[in-house]
């Protein structure tokens, strides 16, 4: 039997995969420790109020044919050994399978890349400043792996970076979205920090820009065949 832990479920969301009607399914844990999270409720191994994978396989079966797709995401999906066949189930039942990672565990991520149709992808900061948004050293070098087995498979995917003033500034966002053009993303979203769900007070109260996002988004645009700004 699957033994997939569930900390959540999305019935209908526009936004996790764009362009699909998808449920999202929230993995329980994460090795990572983001300040700015906004599930830290799903960080744990073991969630206080987990949901049997067999109540997420009759919901879908009673959703057949009125969504295009399931999201798999967390947490980290990828930290669980049941993550495969709860997928294999999911497409079973004729849904398109996408998934939501931060690629911190490349090996696991390139066992499941032949089962999904999209992965979003966060790559977090530039590669040697990601302990800072992490707080787990070596983190900027799994990712680093995880993204380039993602390129490396050619699935479709879409490269997201989460922008906080306080952790990120301009110049290093800059620097980073050079890289990932010139290792050959063609996909890339720069987005802002939601304060919704994050426990972090400070970074709550420090959340305000002295400069749009989208004024740096339009100096990044032309180095992707598709760029976009995310502000809510």
């Amino acid at each position: 039997m699957t033994m997939l832990r569930v900390g959540g479920l999305t019935p209908l969301s526009t936004t996790d995969w764009p362009g699909m009607l998808a449920a999202v399914v929230f993995c329980q844990g994460c090795p990572w420790r983001c300040g700015y999270c906004h599930n830290p409720d799903l960080i744990p191994a073991q969630g206080g109020n987990e949901i049997p994978w067999q109540d997420i396989l009759a919901f879908l079966r009673r959703r057949q044919g009125l969504l295009d797709a399931v999201v798999f995401s967390g947490g980290e999906p990828t930290l669980q050994a049941g993550l495969p066949d709860a997928m294999r189930e999911v497409r079973a039942l004729g849904f398109k399978i996408g998934l939501h990672t931060g690629g911190m565990y490349p090996k696991k991520l390139s066992a499941v890349l032949p089962l999904v149709d999209w992965v979003g992808l966060d790559v977090k900061a530039p590669f040697a400043a990601y302990p800072r948004i992490t707080g787990v050293a070596g983190s900027g070098e799994r990712a680093e792996a995880g993204l380039q087995q993602l390129l490396a498979s050619g699935v479709t995917h879409e490269i997201r970076t989460t922008v906080h003033p306080a952790l990120l500034n301009d110049a290093e966002v800059s620097g980073l979205a050079h890289d990932l053009a010139a290792r050959g993303v063609k996909h890339y979203v720069v987005q802002a920090f939601r304060s919704q769900g994050c426990g972090d007070e400070t970074l709550r109260q420090s959340a305000t820009r002295g400069r749009p996002l989208q004024d740096l988004g339009g100096e990044l645009a032309g180095a992707f065949e598709r760029f976009a700004v995310r502000t809510a």
